[in-house]
């Protein structure tokens, strides 16, 4: 049973359920807006009443920015963008204008939103527009690049973790702390951003490790910044340690490797992911044709 009352101006809605009782603001001081919006907020309220719905707290966005941040259920690093990009965001800067950090920012602030209607905190997420994804990043060293790298890079163990990284294809968290016991015939476990995989240690890779002892302990600072100094100082320009893992991948499908093995090796989850990074770079090797 629900009734329509005006309390300031303004017009309520009353509901009542089994000696429960439920009032609503509507928002609006026209009795015809009321009278069409009371069906609609009368199930809504009797759902609430009834259990069969938790009340919606619809919070803004900085109490639910709080909540979301205080959730427990995400890696360190995750945290750290998370809480940086939110409280930009609230302290109303804007977007950067950088089209892969833009990126990160829009998909940052919509997955808080995202956990909102989730936990059901809000009825109505206020979503920004715009790609959750940049484009996706195509630099690659040739071949004189990485022979500069790895007969000049200083510093003889993290010069073995940069040809490693290479000859491996594998990211930099899943290899800065190798236990000896992660270490089979031929493949190291390892744990990264996808989970638990198989990494294959090649030829190359194994010569590496034969001769590395003891393994590695960098922090992900550490291997950026060395990384970038080290490239710098060499004449190598716009270098990241990310793209030694492109250029893996690069030169096996050049090699005639089908996509799939290559994907295996990268530890892409789908095939699709592989194809959505490295189709732009495999175009720009196709031969001239006439039709």
């Amino acid at each position: 049973m629900a009734s329509l009352y005006k309390n300031n101006g303004v017009w309520y809605i009353s509901c009542t359920y089994n000696s429960k009782r439920k009032s609503k603001s509507l928002k609006t001081s026209d009795i015809r807006v009321a009278k069409h919006l009371k069906p609609h907020v009368e199930s809504q309220l009797l759902l609430e009443l009834s259990g069969v719905r938790k009340e919606t707290l619809n919070l803004d966005f900085p109490a639910l920015a709080k909540r979301f941040l205080k959730t427990n259920n995400r890696a360190k690093s995750t945290q750290e963008l998370y809480e940086y990009v939110i409280n930009s965001y609230l302290q109303g800067k804007s977007l950067p204008s950088n089209p892969n950090t833009k990126a990160i920012f829009i998909r940052t602030i919509n997955a808080c939103w995202n956990w909102g209607l989730k936990q059901g905190l809000i009825d109505k997420a206020d979503k920004l527009d715009g790609e959750i994804r940049g484009p996706a990043r195509q630099r690659v060293f040739t071949k004189e690049e990485l022979e500069l790298m790895f007969n000049e890079v200083k510093n003889e163990d993290f010069n073995a973790f940069v040809r490693f990284a290479y000859y491996t294809g594998a990211r930099s968290g899943e290899i800065r702390h190798i236990q000896a016991d992660n270490i089979k015939d031929k493949y190291l476990l390892v744990t990264g951003k996808t989970g638990e995989r198989i990494v294959k240690i090649s030829t190359q890779a194994g010569i590496v490790l034969k001769n590395q002892n003891p393994l590695w302990a960098y922090t992900k600072n550490y291997v950026s910044h060395k990384f970038k100094k080290e490239v710098r100082r060499l004449g190598i320009k716009d270098a990241r340690f990310h793209d030694l893992r492109r250029t893996f991948g690069y030169n096996l499908i050049k090699q005639g490797i089908s996509i799939y093995k290559v994907s295996k090796l990268l530890g892409h989850k789908s095939v699709t992911t592989t194809e959505r990074h490295y189709a732009p770079l495999l175009t720009t090797e196709i031969e001239d044709f006439v039709l």
